[in-house]
């Protein structure tokens, strides 16, 4: 199976340089090709493929522009065919209309390909070894034994380099458990088990929202383009990326934990775009990250032999009674935390009672 592996580097400022331009041609290579591919249409009404784009990228692009033979050419490459894959979307699936790439835009990256040994990785020494800027410091916190396909470099707004490693390797699954577990996704709580377990909200945002409000506060004040604006962005971006790091770490390990003692996961599956249009919940939903906790869940019981299902969004979970299947109306309202059944008198705490439901509802659909 396929894997990325992520490590931060540290390139010197020879390397930064060069870096820097493999961005700028990639963006240049991307906005030719697109506008020579819509001028083509519109004049001619002729569509042409990535094959022709980066024939006409070889053979004119680079001879007018002698300083693209300066950088990585499976860079280009990979900037041509992403291009294509933006112009194919549009028509397959109806997406926006591919657009021009900004020099202003903070999303830096290029990716390049194996070929003949051109990309290594050296644990012994930590360094990456990559296409026009040999060897690179590197922090490589974590192993892999496979073949190296492919290699993206990126640059975070706040100014730090990454490189991701594309690795052909075999996966180790976890080995296989009994348990089932139902999850109640909450704000209050992360989510809650039909066991009884509470996992807390971190509330991430709410902790560093002070902190973010004096960063924007200051940012307003500067001139814009200034060196002092520049400073203060930075400062802003890298506020944002402990954000979401702090966020992304907490969720990992209780997917992780999910998925190690569990072999049947069963989750709601909330619309989460619609629920975010409420304004006095906008900004908490956001803040937990219902979907990314979803999105850990579903690719790590794919890789892990386990069965993660979610069951249909208008199931009435919280309403109806987990022991004699009493539907009780009067518990919509969400203040309502704690409720009796007035047909079997057990008494429900309102998250455990759906995650029992849910989990019922998930081995009914398995059944």
């Amino acid at each position: 199976m396929l894997k990325a592996y992520k490590f931060r580097v540290y390139p010197n400022m020879e390397q930064k340089t060069q870096i820097a331009k493999t961005f700028g041609c990639c963006r240049f290579v991307y906005n030719q090709t697109l506008a020579y591919r819509k001028e083509l249409y519109e004049k001619e009404k002729k569509t042409v493929g990535k094959i022709a784009c980066n024939n006409y990228c070889n053979q004119e692009l680079k001879k007018k522009c002698e300083w693209l033979k300066e950088v990585d050419k499976f860079a280009l490459t990979n900037a041509i065919y992403n291009m294509d894959a933006a112009y194919r979307k549009f028509f397959r699936e109806h997406a926006g209309y591919p657009k021009f790439k900004s020099k202003h835009d903070n999303h830096k990256t290029y990716t390049t390909n194996f070929t003949n040994g051109n990309i290594a990785v050296d644990f012994e020494t930590g360094t990456i070894k990559l296409p026009k800027l040999r060897n690179i410091k590197a922090k490589l916190h974590r192993k892999f034994i496979g073949k190296i396909k492919s290699a993206t470099i990126s640059q975070v707004p706040s100014g730090k380099y990454y490189v991701s490693i594309l690795v052909e390797t075999e996966h180790i699954s976890l080995p296989e458990k009994e348990g089932c577990i139902g999850l109640d996704l909450g704000i209050k709580n992360l989510c809650i088990t039909s066991a009884g377990k509470k996992y807390d909200n971190q509330k991430t945002l709410t902790k560093q929202e002070r902190k973010l409000k004096k960063l924007q506060r200051q940012l307003a004040h500067k001139e814009k383009r200034s060196k002092n604006y520049y400073k203060a962005k930075k400062k802003i971006a890298s506020c944002h990326e402990k954000i979401r790091n702090t966020r992304k770490d907490y969720l990992h390990k209780v997917s992780h934990e999910i998925i190690s003692e569990n072999q049947v996961i069963v989750s709601e599956n909330l619309q989460i775009k619609n629920m975010i249009k409420n304004h006095h919940l906008a900004k908490a939903i956001s803040d937990v990250s219902w979907y990314e906790l979803t999105r850990q869940l579903e690719y790590k019981a794919k890789w892990n032999g386990r069965k993660y299902i979610k069951i249909d969004t208008f199931y009435a979970s919280s309403q109806i009674c987990s022991l004699c299947g009493y539907q009780n109306s009067d518990i919509k309202d969400l203040s309502v935390r704690t409720w009796i059944c007035p047909k079997c008198g057990a008494e429900h705490d309102r998250d455990i009672n759906a995650a029992k439901n849910i989990l019922a509802e998930g081995i009914r659909q398995i059944a």
